[in-house]
């Protein structure tokens, strides 16, 4: 097995929003704002180089959405979803499966892309993964979240019929990936678990977006249940701290990888590097 790093771009979000009940005096030392109060955060894809298994997980934001769209998210940076798959050797047209951890716009948008005036497979020899309950929930949004799960990143995956749900303790994978579930941010989130090089590393979507968000307090006011988002934290943070996890940062705009430490403060950020670098 082979995994590679999929950088796709920069985005820029709400630094209020991102860290939620935390002031601005503390999180702007971690993430500096611009004047509009907007941060830079990563859209960072995880692929898995398995035998004749070419896994994606998660493909940023895409570019099929039109210019005052994209002008609230001030895209910019060097790196896409093309040019990142040709650096590790690879095309789109390789990938053989999609693991949308959810169906917000940041994590699925390239999924799909304008052909004329068509919507179709931005992955076309790919199985797109998803699972039965997050799907109702995305589709049948309630209205505090439906701003985030835009109809032309979801509803052309089914209808090509290229979408397929998860079972859960399912063998749809390859040995050595496993699909966890985490249900604060929004409903029935998956987060991918990779055994690589002897050690696991954990895929960690939303539910930990970037290392700063590693205290347990540091909970976003995007998430739909926060109080169960600071229980799963808590959960996971003591299971990969125990055992020597790696956490994988879908949306730090710095640091790619980290372990964790055990202090007298509870469990904070041990070492950062690169996933190459393992």
């Amino acid at each position: 097995m082979n995994i590679y790093t999929i950088n796709t771009g920069f985005f820029k979000l709400d630094g209020g929003a991102m860290f939620g009940v935390v002031p601005k005096s503390i999180w702007n030392k971690l993430n500096p704002s611009d004047e509009n109060n907007m941060c830079t955060w990563a859209m960072r894809c995880l692929l898995i180089q398995d035998g004749n298994r070419l896994i994606l997980v998660d493909n940023g934001i895409g570019n099929k959405q039109d210019d005052k769209f994209f002008s609230h998210y001030y895209l910019h940076g060097n790196d896409s979803l093309d040019s990142s798959l040709k650096n590790q050797g690879f095309h789109r047209d390789d990938i053989t499966d999609v693991i949308l951890t959810h169906l917000h716009f940041d994590h699925c948008g390239g999924s799909i892309e304008r052909n004329r005036d068509k919507l179709v497979p931005a992955f076309k020899n790919a199985t797109y993964w998803s699972n039965e309950r997050h799907w109702k929930w995305a589709t049948e949004p309630n209205d505090r979240e439906k701003a985030s799960f835009l109809k032309e990143n979801i509803l052309p995956i089914k209808e090509s019929g290229q979408l397929k749900f998860i079972e859960h303790n399912g063998n749809d994978f390859p040995e050595g990936v496993q699909i966890r579930q985490a249900f604060g941010h929004t409903d029935a989130m998956m987060l991918p678990q990779v055994i690589y090089k002897g050690r696991t590393i954990l895929f960690m979507a939303d539910l930990l977006p970037s290392a700063a968000h590693i205290p347990l307090p540091y909970v976003m006011a995007y998430d739909m249940f926060p109080l169960t988002t600071l229980t799963e934290k808590r959960s996971f943070l003591t299971e990969a701290q125990q055992n020597n996890y790696v956490l994988f940062f879908e949306h730090d705009p710095e640091i790619e990888c980290c372990d964790l430490i055990a202090t007298e403060k509870g469990i904070k950020k041990g070492n950062a590097f690169r996933l190459q670098d393992l």
